[in-house]
C-alpha cells in the first residue's frame, strides 16, 4: 500500500519508520521540503533536525502535503493540531474520497488560563476544541469528500507502531469514524502494528472524547515519569 504521513514530527517519524519495516511504500509530507531538510536546530519537542534523522532512513521521499497526498491509497494526519484544519483544507482536492487516519490533538500552546497547569516546560496545553466539538469533526466538515478517521491520538505514537512493547501488546486503542469501511481499513493497519484488542467507538462525534482523554494520558505519563510510554486497557 502507498501510504502518505503528512508531517515529520516524533509522532509522524514513527509512522513513517514503522510503515517503511513493514513494507509499505511510504512518502512523507511537509509545507515545503527545502525548508524542512535545512533546519539544524531540533524541534519544540527537541526531536533532532529531519534532514539528520531521514539520513539514518535512506529512500524515504520528501514531498509537499499536495504531492504526498497525491499519489497515496491512505493518509496520515501528523501535522499539529493548531494547523491541521487550514493545511489539510488546502489539499481537499488530493485528499477527496481517500482515507484520512488523524491523530492530531487539538492543543493551545502557552494559554493564558485563570488556573495553569503547570509541567516542566511552562503551562499545560489546553485542548481547544472540546467538549461541543472535536479537531476530528472539524477536519471532517472541511473535507466532506474524505473518510475521516480519528485514531491511534489515545497512545504516544511510538506505542501505537509497537504495541506489544507495553505488557505484551495486552491494552486498548480506539477508532472513530461513520464509515465502516473506513474504520475496517485503519483497524486492517492496526493490526499489521500488532494490535489485537482495538475498539470501535462508533460515529466521529466520539473523536471529542479522545481529544480530551489527551489530558488523563498527560497525568498518567507525569504519575510515572514523563517519558515512560504505557498502554490503557477496557476491561470487559
Amino acid at each position: 500500500m502507498k501510504i502518505a504521513v503528512l508531517g515529520t514530527g516524533g509522532g509522524a517519524r514513527c509512522h513513517i519508520a514503522r510503515l517503511a519495516e513493514l513494507g509499505h511504500q511510504v512518502v512523507v509530507g511537509t509545507r515545503d521540503p527545502k525548508t524542512t531538510l535545512a533546519r539544524t536546530e531540533p524541534d519544540m519537542m527537541q526531536n533532532q533536525p529531519y534532514g539528520r534523522w531521514l539520513a539514518d532512513h535512506p529512500g524515504i521521499p520528501l514531498a509537499t502535503f499536495r504531492e504526498a497526498a497525491a499519489g497515496a491509497d491512505l493518509v496520515i494526519n501528523g501535522i499539529d493540531g493548531h494547523n491541521a484544519v487550514k493545511a489539510l483544507t488546502a489539499i481537499a482536492e488530493q485528499l477527496k474520497d481517500k482515507i484520512l487516519v488523524d491523530y492530531s490533538a487539538p492543543y493551545t500552546y502557552n494559554p493564558d488560563i485563570e488556573h495553569p497547569w503547570p509541567t516542566p516546560w511552562g503551562v499545560n496545553p489546553i485542548p481547544d476544541p472540546c467538549d461541543s466539538d472535536s479537531l476530528g469533526e472539524q477536519i471532517q466538515r472541511a473535507l466532506p469528500d474524505t473518510k475521516v478517521v480519528k485514531a491511534f491520538v489515545t497512545q504516544e505514537q511510538a506505542t501505537v507502531v509497537a504495541p506489544k512493547a507495553i505488557g505484551g501488546g495486552d491494552h486498548t486503542v480506539f477508532v472513530a469514524d461513520k464509515d465502516a469501511d473506513a474504520k475496517q481499513a485503519v483497524t486492517g493497519l492496526l493490526t499489521y502494528y500488532g494490535w489485537s484488542d482495538i475498539l470501535d467507538l462508533g460515529d466521529i462525534v466520539t473523536a471529542r472524547g479522545m481529544e480530551m482523554y489527551t489530558h488523563m494520558h498527560g497525568a498518567i505519563g507525569f504519575a510515572l515519569g514523563f517519558g515512560t510510554h504505557f498502554g490503557i486497557k477496557v476491561v470487559r
